[in-house]
């Protein structure tokens, strides 16, 4: 398996509706589901879920 297979780069959607977006890489292996991470969103000025898109 090839990096970018195994560790590929996501995209986390903020789900407050502003549009802002986080990049970061996830392990395949450990994490077969959509990722789901509660970061800060500057636009809505609050902590909030953040969603893997594909």
């Amino acid at each position: 398996m090839a990096r970018n297979d195994l560790r590929p780069v996501i995209r986390l959607r903020s789900t407050a509706g502003t549009g802002y977006t986080y990049v970061t890489r996830k392990n395949r292996r450990t994490d077969a589901d959509r990722m789901v991470l509660r970061k800060y969103d500057p636009v809505a000025g609050r902590h909030v879920d953040f969603r893997e898109e594909r």
